[in-house]
């Protein structure tokens, strides 16, 4: 058995701050706590490049006294408990005293503090982990806690955290919520410099309208119900007020901030009747509940927390949140300030109070937060080579896969895919037993199986090569003379339903789908032009002012240039919010609403937002509403320009996927009829 090694702080201190310290946000919410905390009913917040450089946090708190100002820095020093009785009722936000050593440990941290009633402030500084004596220091009443060059001595972790933009929009989403879940306390945050976010402690609309505006406030029913002990208030969106992705949904157990699967499951099931597929709801909701019935203490980051009894808070949940939502007549006690409560438009109210929830949520039970990408994928006839090349396998007796016979040999990064067994071999190469192990895609260095029969193929020669390249350059030549023979010898022989172009070349007649072929051809023609950068635009009357989320707003600044680039002229128009003056001049139908919650609609998942797939999508759907339609006479002269536009290509495919044209020969008509076998 190998030496046990007594860890030192240096050491253990950095072990914890993995766990406690994922990000520079993650500083930002331990700093905040503390303040909230210690009583302050003013806290600041300034960061820079995205609190990678500075994170900085003051408050009129209490503030430490002198005397214990190295003792906030060891490990496991805390004011919130002193005994394990303390433990089944946390009432602070903060209380296991590990994040202050943990920060210490990976940044240049410096704190000022004044003890509420002393007339004298007093500083530390912690370099590494290493702690200097209390000096003398200026400094209002309350505390003033800095951290510098975060993740400065742990290089690993800095190389993994997102771009300045990205980490910024961290810290701002934790700020809000803490401004939404503390309304009775003035919130100031400075990005660079800058403000960014600001309210005045005058309670919880204020609070709404200072993160996400005015509108918000306008647009909920606000809510303050009590069932089994449980209350329940805050903000409910109205059904017609949809967000396009779940950073609009703000849930508070006893003040804490968290994302919990049994409170989010009622709410989202409550709304089901009424939100069509990826809308998502708007809530900013306070549930209070008895400490002991709640355990704050099952993550290491405190996002999450578990219930005694999960069938109570959800059903709880779910009944105030559908009563309000269907308009029952016991709702009108759920509601704040006598407001009025109406169903969803168009939906009559189903009495769902009764009703069954659309999915139950059993105690203890896991979520699945990474959805169908854990599915295992594995292997099949195809053997995918990282490079361009595609080495195709025979399935031989057994389970034994071999390249085909005129494939070549010899080692490469291979990928084995299933999709109809799901399996794939841990090993990266083919099952000897056919019955691979349940893994996902696999890829490893393994040399390719030899040939059946013992023969392996040979390397391709330098001939082999240039074969190979006059064999391609053939086959081009072959197609653009059969595309100019169909463009020469083509000869229109009339329509079918007004819809499919019939043209006639030699044995063969082709069957064009005139809006198919029309959408593709200005489907080429806009995405060529947004590619080349040469986008007519079009002014607006009125601009359009877009008004977002904190993590929204973040994502859009990093990619401001690119909307722009494209034809959007869009600019920073306040806090949180854009102004549009102009759009694409083929895009000038666009829904700019509809074009943005898609945009934005995966901020803040685990999947990746992808600019280009939802242009995409926006200059197909362009193509499809101004293409020639189905049922429409064409002129003879719009025949011809279709034809020729076309460039004789009679494997185009519509943007949706579906064909161009499709080709039927002398020969499979004369089947039809009989006339030959």
């Amino acid at each position: 058995m190998a030496k046990i090694n007594i860890l030192e702080s240096s050491v253990y201190n950095r072990i914890a701050a993995g766990e406690v310290v994922e990000r520079p946000a993650s500083v930002v919410k331990e700093f905040v706590e503390n303040s909230i905390d210690a009583g302050a009913k003013n806290i600041s917040v300034w960061i820079e490049r995205g609190g990678k450089d500075l994170i900085r946090v003051a408050d009129d708190g209490e503030g430490i006294e002198a005397g214990e100002l190295r003792s906030a820095f060891l490990p496991h020093a805390t004011s919130k408990i002193a005994r394990a009785e303390d433990l089944e009722r946390i009432e602070t936000l903060g209380f296991r005293g590990e994040a202050l050593a943990s920060i210490a440990s990976v940044a240049n941290v410096r704190l000022c503090s004044r003890f509420r009633g002393t007339q004298t402030a007093y500083e530390l500084v912690c370099t590494g982990g290493k702690l200097g004596e209390p000096a003398p220091c200026a400094q209002d009443a309350g505390t003033d806690i800095c951290a510098e060059n975060l993740f400065f001595n742990t290089p690993v972790r800095e190389k993994f955290l997102k771009t300045d933009k990205g980490e910024e929009s961290e810290v701002t989403a934790v700020v809000s919520r803490f401004i939404l879940g503390n309304p009775q306390i003035a919130f100031r945050y400075f990005i660079d410099g800058k403000p960014a976010l600001q309210s005045f402690g005058g309670g919880e609309e204020e609070a709404l309208a200072s993160v996400y505006g005015g509108a918000a406030v306008r647009e909920c029913y606000r809510i303050d119900a009590e069932k089994h002990g449980i209350r329940i208030r805050g903000f409910l969106g109205k059904p017609s007020y949809t967000k396009p992705n779940r950073t609009y949904q703000s849930a508070f157990v006893n003040g804490r901030f968290v994302i919990n699967n049994t409170i989010s499951s009622a709410i989202s099931n409550a709304y089901a009747a009424y939100l069509m597929k990826r809308q998502y709801p708007f809530y900013v909701l306070f549930i209070d509940v008895p400490a002991e019935v709640v355990d704050v203490n099952v993550h290491p980051n405190k996002s999450d927390v578990r219930f005694s009894d999960n069938r109570v808070i959800y059903g709880c949940i779910y009944s105030v949140v559908s009563s309000i939502l269907d308009g029952n007549a016991g709702a009108l006690s759920f509601l704040a300030g006598g407001g009025d409560v109406a169903a969803a438009d168009g939906a009559e109210s189903k009495g769902r109070e009764e009703a069954a929830p659309v999915q139950s949520v059993a105690a203890g039970q896991p979520s699945a937060p990474f959805g169908d990408a854990a599915r295992p994928v594995g292997l099949s006839d195809e053997l995918l080579v990282s490079s361009a090349d595609q080495i195709v396998f025979e399935r031989k007796k057994g389970g034994h896969y071999v390249p085909r016979a005129d494939q070549w040999q010899g080692g490469a990064t291979v990928e084995f895919r299933d999709s109809a067994s799901g399996y794939g071999d841990r090993t990266g190469a083919p099952s000897r037993d056919g019955d691979p192990d349940p893994v996902g895609a696999v890829r490893k260095e393994v040399p390719f199986p030899e040939v059946s029969g013992g023969e392996a193929a040979s390397s391709p020669s330098a001939e082999d090569v240039f074969a190979e390249n006059k064999r391609f350059l053939a086959e081009e030549e072959r197609k653009a003379k059969q595309q100019k023979l169909l463009l020469e010898q083509a000869v229109y022989k009339g329509n079918l339903f007004n819809t499919y172009l019939i043209f006639e070349v030699g044995d063969e007649a082709y069957l064009i789908d005139q809006h198919a072929a029309h959408e593709r051809l200005l489907f080429d023609k806009l995405s060529k032009e947004m590619a080349s950068r040469s986008v007519a635009v079009q002014p607006m009357l009125l601009p359009f002012v877009l008004n977002v989320s904190g993590e929204e707003a973040a994502f859009l600044r990093e990619h401001l240039d690119t909307v722009n680039a494209i034809g959007f002229e869009i600019e920073e128009f306040g806090v949180n919010s854009f102004k549009i003056s102009a759009v694409p001049a083929d895009l000038r139908e666009i829904d700019l609403r509809s074009f943005f919650d898609e945009l934005l609609k995966e901020v803040g998942s685990l999947r990746a937002v992808r600019l280009p797939d939802v242009l995409r999508d926006k200059i197909a759907m362009t193509a499809c509403k101004h293409a020639v339609k189905g049922g429409e006479v064409l002129t003879e002269s719009e025949r011809r320009a279709l034809f020729a536009r076309m460039g004789g290509d009679m494997g185009l495919r519509c943007p949706h996927g579906r064909p161009v044209a499709v080709r039927l020969t002398k020969q499979e008509v004369e089947k039809l009829f009989k006339r030959i076998v």
